[in-house]
Formats: C-alpha cells, structure tokens, sequence
C-alpha cells in the first residue's frame, strides 16, 4: 500500500501535465497478438481517462503476411517497404479491416470488474490520411504502396475536442478515390507532426534502445541517432528511431520507444521521473545544469529541507532562499531539482564560500555534485576569486577526495570568521583556485 501512494503521489505531477495533451500512440501488428495486448488497451483507457487526447495508429503486418501465404502469394519488398500490387492489395484491406474492427470492439468493451468498466469510449475512424503514390524507385514500381500527402488535423482536431479516441489505420486515400498502403511509422510521425502533439510513443518488440554494453539508453536527442541506425540497419529498431528523430525534428517535443511485451511500460514511461525501460528522443534537455531563479525556490525547500532536519546543513528561510537565489545553480531533471550548491563571495577579499551542496538522495550515484562543483569553480573564476572555501560536518572526506585542504577558522577572511558558529563546529576545507 505504502509504495502505491507513493507512486500516485510522485505521479500526480504528470497527471495534471498530460492533461488535455495530444499523444499519438502507434502499435505495430505483432503488438496487436502479443499476449500483452490487453493491458496495453487498459493502459490507453486509462490516459484516456486522465484527459489525454488520444490518436492510437496501427499497424497490420504479420496479419497481412498470413493471408499472403494463405492465398499462395510471395511477399515482396524493396527498401524495406511492401510492393503492394492488386493482389496483395485485396490481402491489406481484408486484414486492416479486421484489425480495424477487432480494435474498436476492444475498446468499446464495458466489462464489470476490469478496467474497462465504466468508460464508455467512443472511437472514430476514416479518411482522415490523404496518401499519393510512391511510383517507381530505382525501376521498381510499388503500385499501391504510398506515402502520407496530409492528415486531417482539423477533424481530428474536432473529435478529440469531443474525448473521441482517434484511430488511424495504414492506409491512405487519394482524391481520386485510390486506396493506398501506408507504413504505420509514417503515418504515426505524420499524424504527430501535423497535429503538433505533445508526444509520440512508439511500441516496438524491445525494451527500449541498448548500447553496444547492453545498457539501456534512457535520452537521445536527434542529431546523436544517425550513429545508432547505423548501427541497427536493417532493424525494427532503426526504424523506431528513425520515425522519432524525424517527429522530433518536425516539432513534437518528445518521442518515446517502449515494449509492447514489458506490462504497464506505457505507465511507466509517461507516468515516473526517470520512465521505465523505453527511450525519450528529445530536442530538449532531460536534465539541466543551470543558474537558479526565483521560480526554482520551492524546489530548493524540497531538496534542502530535509538535509537541514539532519542537521547537515544550516537552516535557511524561504526569506532567505528568495534574497540570495542567484548564488545558487541546480540540476534540474524533468522538472524537479535534484541537486543545488551555492556560492557566496566574501567580502573585502578574493575569496569565495562554497554552500548549501545538496543531491536527492535517489540521484547520488550519478555525479552531479561533481557537476556542481565545477560549476561553482568555474563562476568563482569568472569572479576574480582566488580561493574556495567550504564548511562542512558530514562531507569532509568527499571535498579532500576533491582538493579541499583542511583549514581553520584563523584563515577565513575576517567577514566570514566573524559569523563562524563554534557550537556547530564545522570542518574547513580551502581549495586555490
């Protein structure tokens, strides 16, 4: 119990963000029969619920390659795209409709004693993508395999204003009435892009992006993912990351890959500080080093309260915090300050005091008192200082380890000498700048 109110307690936060955003969902066709299908329904009902506005695009390919084989006829390909000629064409529209259909009997689904009780959805779908042919590349002709021309932004844009879950299949219409095949990707970026949501999550088999070590890559930003297709040419997962660099680069401001195996990965992802297992492709800046404003001050109270209540660091009012919040810089981390120092120049000499060197307690291993440090360093020279000095009770070994010397009270410049608190009894430690 404790740890599902602190959850929905640190949630709470993303609650109200994800509020009335627009987020398009794409879900491939070996998500749509993987045994975690189910949950991953109850989990778009329940962004549903929170006020999400919601476009959900699928994807029907291993449902198109079965009837393919049932009818005796060859797939084929040719820069990873489906040659869809007449044949193959009658094979897309029978399995896009029968997904079509399956997924809006899903959700229409008002069970007792599951999570669909109660939410009475309403689901629209139609010609809302207008698709042109992609024609002959390098002598091949791709018949009725096509590309998005545009997606109706202004009657989804209608339907979600209505709490309508918006469901885009892969296909395409042109005016003069052709049905083309799309790749699910592009329509998923497109849609995303044209409607200016707030993010696209895509569901692949994997559980995020892995570095050659195996490690997951939680944040990249679109010029770091050319090297990764690179390296993964050929995969779902080049494509997956493809089709989120070229979203972010239209100006959807997050793009999350996540499993559509893993159970609640979407929850996870959109819901906790640090996401679950998936990836965020981002133009901004997950975690930040920065100078602090006044806007950061209750984020300053958070992190430092609790440090003062150990005794650790010397108690400062919201009056205080608020006259001398430009001496501080902080790490802030989607929103939450994670870590702070201060630096205070003392008068009548070229010195500096280094204060207040705070990190969360769950971000400890991650070096960002290092980051700090040389932050505050580096604006002491920028200061003319010539020297750093730091109290502390708890921390001397960390700031030796850092080339902190120990120092008495008889070098402190006058001014700070004079406010020395012996009964604290502190530790000095200076550091030549």
């Amino acid at each position: 119990m404790h740890d599902y109110v602190n959850w929905l307690r640190h949630a709470s936060p993303y609650i109200n963000s994800h509020r009335d955003r627009t987020f398009v969902v794409m879900l491939p066709g070996d998500g749509l029969e993987h045994p975690n299908f189910a949950n991953i329904v109850h989990d778009l009902v329940l962004l549903h619920s929170l006020g999400v506005r919601l476009v959900l695009v699928f994807g029907s390919r291993p449902q198109i390659e079965a009837r393919l084989a049932a009818r005796g006829l060859e797939p084929r390909f040719h820069r990873d795209l489906r040659i869809t000629d007449s044949a193959t064409l009658e094979c897309v529209i029978d399995a896009v409709g029968h997904m079509r259909i399956a997924l809006e009997a899903r959700l229409s689904m008002d069970m007792a004693a599951s999570p669909m009780q109660g939410a009475r959805l309403r689901v629209a779908s139609g010609n809302f993508v207008t698709a042109r042919p992609i024609g002959v590349l390098d002598g091949v002709d791709y018949h009725h395999t096509g590309e998005v021309r545009r997606v109706d932004r202004k009657g989804i844009g209608r339907l979600l204003d209505e709490r309508t879950i918006v469901l885009l299949s892969p296909l395409g219409y042109s005016p003069t009435g052709e049905i083309f095949n799309i790749a699910c990707e592009d329509i998923a970026t497109r849609a995303a892009i044209d409607l200016q949501a707030d993010k696209l999550v895509l569901y692949g088999s994997e559980r995020g992006l892995r570095d050659e070590a195996g490690k997951l890559v939680r944040e990249l930003r679109p010029p770091q993912i050319p090297a990764y297709i690179e390296r993964l040419v050929g995969t779902y997962q080049a494509e997956l990351l493809d089709a989120a660099a070229q979203a972010c680069k239209g100006g959807v401001r997050r793009s999350h890959v996540i499993s559509y195996a893993e159970d609640g990965s979407l929850l996870n992802e959109l819901f906790t500080r640090d996401g679950g297992d998936g990836t965020l492709v981002t133009q901004e800046q997950f975690e930040q080093l920065r100078e602090a404003t006044i806007e950061d001050v209750g984020g300053l109270i958070d992190l430092i309260t609790p440090l003062e209540e150990q005794g650790i660091l010397v108690r400062r009012s919201r009056e205080v915090l608020e006259r001398e919040i430009e001496q501080f810089s902080i790490v802030e981390r989607d929103g939450l300050i994670i870590a702070c120092a201060a630096l205070y120049p003392i008068a009548d000499s070229d010195s500096g005091e280094l204060a207040c060197l705070a990190v969360n307690p769950e971000y400890r291993h991650g070096g960002r008192g290092d980051e700090l440090l040389e932050r505050i360093e580096s604006r002491a020279r920028q200061m003319g200082l010539k020297k750093l000095f730091v109290l502390t009770t708890r921390t001397a070994h960390w700031f030796r380890e850092r080339g902190f010397e120990p120092s008495g009270v008889e070098s402190l410049p006058a001014a700070r000498a004079s406010l020395y608190n012996f009964q604290r009894n502190s530790k000095i430690f200076e550091k030549s700048l």
